[in-house]
């Protein structure tokens, strides 16, 4: 929505603690009228001097019967006041074409600060200029929707981290309180206890991590380097030990072709191990795990598929919110997840201007399909 624009005319004496000071309108218009009038004065006077000059010396004061100085030396005068009044005309125009000129900045200087005095998602929006002024309000805008996304991650992080790690800091003190309660308590019975306390806290703390790859993935890409996506996606799948040999627990399909494209190799990182561990989470034994990179139509591609339960198609947009889990089976480990791997994914998409496509298979499970640009 373009924003309105709103002239508040503020001055530095309008201001506690700023002492006045001279103003970049002033500045401009010395610039503008002192040039104007050094070269209106040469104008002016080296015409006179260059008559006084022609004059014939003698030994004292020039001969009184040349009317010619006397007419220069009445001129004297008049070119005075000429000079002033070119001053007084140089300084008036100069004052109101740096107003004009600085009026476009003024706007976007009292936008902005409004825009960050209050709300975040205004933008000052186009300026229907075409020159560095314009330049300044879009570089603002990008400034003020990072800095939204910011914001609003950190607060998603905020909320989302003081729900889920209520449920595990109660069983915990619970557990605790419990224990110490039973005087009577034998040995295994504490180490027992100690372990559960291990369990939940190593939990917790794969719960941050998640919720952190999400706050990342949401506040955008700050750096960016040339990756391959298939290289990627064969680290991840080496340190997790998973080749096409693993026909015992699944059925692992693999199909790494170069497809090199510009991002954060870390969030890519991320964003891919997500794709994978999901597809094994949510599959079924024996089931398929199909990864693929390749370059398709020109645009380096990532494709994650998985067997599992069936999805309907409505059902589809809210696996992708926060804390949305899917039934499913697991394989190989009883890590309930937290149902953040695909928020993960949407959002590193999202801050790639990637195209992610979600499809469910017929048989069940999920196609995901991560097209960079």
């Amino acid at each position: 929505m373009k924003a309105r624009w709103t002239l508040h005319r503020r001055t530095p004496a309008d201001r506690p603690g700023i002492k006045r000071r001279w103003t970049l309108r002033r500045r401009l218009t010395l610039l503008y009228a002192g040039p104007f009038l050094v070269s209106g004065t040469v104008l002016l006077f080296v015409p006179l001097l260059g008559a006084s000059r022609s004059v014939p010396a003698g030994e004292g004061l020039a001969p009184p019967d040349l009317p010619e100085v006397q007419v220069q030396s009445n001129m004297v005068p008049l070119m005075v006041f000429s000079v002033l009044a070119m001053t007084i005309v140089a300084i008036v125009l100069g004052w109101v074409v740096a107003g004009r000129f600085l009026r476009p900045l003024r706007l976007i200087v009292d936008t902005a600060r409004d825009i960050s005095a209050t709300n975040l998602h205004r933008r000052l929006g186009p300026t229907g200029r075409s020159d560095e002024l314009a330049e300044l309000a879009e570089t603002l805008d990008d400034l003020f929707e990072r800095l939204e996304a910011s914001f609003t991650a950190q607060r998603r992080f905020v909320a989302n981290a003081s729900h889920e790690l209520r449920t595990p800091l109660t069983a915990q003190r619970t557990l605790l309180q419990v224990t110490l309660l039973d005087r009577k308590a034998s040995q295994e019975e504490l180490r027992a206890a100690a372990q559960e306390v291990l369990t939940l806290g190593e939990s917790q703390a794969r719960l941050i991590d998640s919720l952190l790859d999400l706050a990342s993935g949401e506040q955008g890409v700050e750096r960016r380097e040339e990756v391959d996506l298939a290289e990627i996606a064969q680290w991840i799948l080496d340190v997790r030990r998973i080749d096409e040999q693993d026909r015992d627990w699944l059925y692992v399909k693999l199909r790494l072709e170069p497809a090199t494209t510009t991002g954060d190799a870390d969030l890519i990182e991320s964003m891919i191990a997500n794709l994978v561990d999901n597809a094994i989470k949510h599959n079924v034994g024996g089931g398929l795990l199909f990864i693929a990179t390749d370059v398709v139509d020109g645009r380096p591609t990532v494709t994650v598929e998985n067997d599992g339960p069936v999805v309907p198609p409505e059902d589809v947009e809210r696996l992708f919110q926060p804390f949305q889990r899917a039934g499913a089976s697991r394989v190989r480990t009883g890590d309930e997840g937290y149902g953040l791997g695909l928020a993960i994914v949407r959002a590193i998409a999202n801050a790639h201007d990637a195209d992610l496509t979600v499809a469910p298979r017929e048989g069940g499970g999920l196609k995901v399909t991560v097209k960079f640009r």
